[in-house]
């Protein structure tokens, strides 16, 4: 049903007041410094603004990135400032929008996949994105962070560094890491200032910002650790302390190890906190593998704008060759039967329609939670998500679209969206 409040664009001199009404909508103030790092980070052309008699009273914007999906590296338009003034609710706003905004990616022919890191959970499925990656978020006991005596922790050494010096090492290290980990983005100048932010309100009562380089014995920077600590006692008076770790990236096994035992023996500090993949493989360094206690929770989800364009760019993991039957009814360009084809996990892949009788039906939403290789075809058809219509199409189906490891995204909760 269309929308009677008009949308469009953000031109210069309204986005102040746009941007006030998305942080209200998280119950959130901007200072004059947020806002000028907002502005430099949005791309006007790329907004959208609901207006109520020529005011603000809703939004959404993109911001082209690149992602690491399995077996490339493809263009993303990550979805961020989305939100409606409390005042206009319930109105079909945040339909409306949507709609808009992948509408326009689709005429543009530009990115073949929207990402986001939704606030709640169940907004988005909807309008056709999919739950692809789950953070753990861990809570370590440090006093029983005891390691196994097989553990490789390489030659390598652990400085403390400050901003100015660390900010290059970083940027080097996460360049590598990222394009071998699926669901983390390239970064962006503006995406590192939000990183490495390091006022008050980033700080939430704990301390400065520290950076842990890890280096090789040639000086090589291989890993780092981002983190603060926090201080604090529980009910009863006892240390309650926690090491906060905001970011951790490494480019080989024992920089990770050494990274991680250089959290685990700080000092007056009992516990350790982080948000990481699901199979993060900490717990099995440790002789007791309890010290670390993880939940999970939902963190990128993906929409298929251009399902044969999308399907084709990633890698498979074994040779495929089936169609698909695919129902899109936000965008309905994407609904029919497709065929993908994929030779071998080094090979491209090709979609394309096709007139053939389908081997599985899903909606793009399924397509969008496999997409890059976390949750499984065979999970969704299990929850009655996936119908197979040819035996034995779903298991190789949902094995070509596994990937090597679990995908995450870096940051956590903690750091804000595309």
């Amino acid at each position: 049903m269309p929308t009677p409040f008009l949308l469009r664009p953000v031109v210069a001199h309204e986005f102040d007041a746009w941007a006030r009404v998305i942080a209200n909508t998280y119950n959130e103030d901007l200072t004059p410094d947020a806002l000028r790092r907002e502005r430099a980070a949005t791309e006007l052309a790329r907004t959208l603004g609901a207006f109520d008699d020529g005011a603000p009273v809703g939004g959404t914007a993109a911001r082209a990135r690149m992602l690491t999906v399995p077996g490339a590296v493809v263009p993303v338009a990550g979805v961020t400032c989305v939100g409606v003034a409390p005042t206009h609710r319930r109105r079909g706003i945040l339909t409306a929008l949507m709609r808009r905004q992948l509408a326009d990616l689709h005429e543009s022919g530009a990115e073949p996949l929207a990402v986001l890191r939704p606030s709640e959970a169940g907004i988005y499925g909807r309008f056709g994105y999919g739950l692809a990656t789950r953070g753990a978020q861990l809570r370590c006991d440090k006093r029983a962070m005891v390691f196994r005596p097989d553990v490789d922790f390489g030659t390598g050494s652990i400085r403390l560094l400050d901003h100015k010096k660390a900010r290059p090492l970083l940027e080097q290290v996460y360049e590598q890491a990222h394009q071998r980990t699926v669901g983390w983005p390239a970064r962006k100048a503006f995406a590192w200032n939000e990183r490495l932010l390091d006022d008050d309100a980033a700080r939430d009562g704990a301390t400065a910002l520290r950076f842990a380089v890890h280096h090789e014995a040639d000086g090589t920077a291989t890993g780092y650790a981002l983190y603060r600590v926090h201080s604090g006692r529980d009910v009863l008076g006892n240390n309650a302390s926690t090491v906060r770790v905001i970011e951790l990236a490494a480019l080989s096994h024992p920089a990770h190890a050494a990274l991680w035992r250089y959290l685990a023996g700080i000092d007056l500090v009992p516990w350790l906190e982080c948000e990481a993949a699901v199979d993060e493989p900490l717990p099995h360094l440790l002789v007791d593998a309890r010290a670390v206690r993880s939940s999970e929770v939902d963190r990128l989800w993906v929409r298929l704008v251009d399902v044969p364009r999308a399907l084709a760019a990633r890698r498979y993991a074994v040779p495929l060759d089936v169609v698909v039957a695919v129902a899109d009814a936000f965008c309905p360009w994407n609904t029919g039967h497709y065929r993908l084809r994929a030779e071998s996990p080094e090979a491209p892949a090709a979609c394309t329609r096709s007139t053939a009788e389908p081997d599985l039906r899903l909606t793009v939403a399924e397509l969008g939670a496999a997409y890059l290789g976390g949750t499984t075809l065979a999970t969704l058809a299990a929850a009655g998500r996936v119908e197979e219509l040819r035996p034995g199409a779903l298991a190789r189906t949902s094995t070509a679209f596994r990937g090597e490891r679990e995908p995450c995204y870096p940051g956590g909760a903690a750091f804000p969206a595309f």
